[in-house]
């Protein structure tokens, strides 16, 4: 039973994704009455250390870091945005300060989704304009470091010679979006 916990185990580390126990028997060629029979073993190990790890078995079967060491995790590991989020970050960087209004007219509705997730990962700061009707929005020293950039994103801007006069417009975030 100790070497089949410790193949299960290998095999949740390696694949870093959720499995079920079909899966992972037919991975070991193992029947599925004794995978289930380790990994149930192999969760309480985890439990009963006091260690990072921990096996979750909400929708399946994954390795995972505990939620009290994630920010260990997010310092050292990059942070992924999906295509949508990272357009909306783009537009942000080249035309920052924005207002909040403005980008939901650039990049429509999800625009606020993708706004509460950069915030989140605190690649963005969002203060009440003086008006206080809305917000104006601009990217963080989190998300130069992030990036690698020196200096600020107007110069990056210029020396990429990214602008071509793109108006703050939907139109105008066409050219934009092919350009970038």
């Amino acid at each position: 039973m100790e070497q089949l916990k410790s193949r299960i185990e290998a095999v949740l580390f390696v694949t870093a994704k959720v499995l079920q126990i079909n899966e992972i028997a037919e991975i070991l060629e193992e029947t599925p009455e004794d995978v289930e029979e380790a990994l149930l073993e192999l969760i309480m190990d985890y439990a009963s250390r006091d260690g990072a790890l921990e096996i979750d078995d909400e929708n399946g079967y994954i390795l995972q870091v505990k939620q009290e060491h994630l920010d260990i995790v997010e310092k050292l590991c990059p942070v992924e945005l999906k295509p949508s989020v990272l357009k909306t970050l783009t537009v942000i960087a080249l035309k920052e300060p924005i207002r909040q209004t403005l980008l939901k007219d650039l990049r429509g509705s999800n625009a606020y989704e993708h706004i509460a997730e950069l915030l989140e990962k605190g690649l963005i700061s969002r203060n009440k304009d003086k008006n206080g009707r809305s917000f104006n929005i601009k990217t963080t020293a989190k998300f130069k470091e992030y990036f690698k950039l020196k200096g600020d994103v107007k110069t990056l801007v210029k020396t990429l010679n990214i602008d071509n006069g793109v108006k703050d417009t939907p139109e105008g975030l066409e050219a934009e979006q092919t350009t970038v």
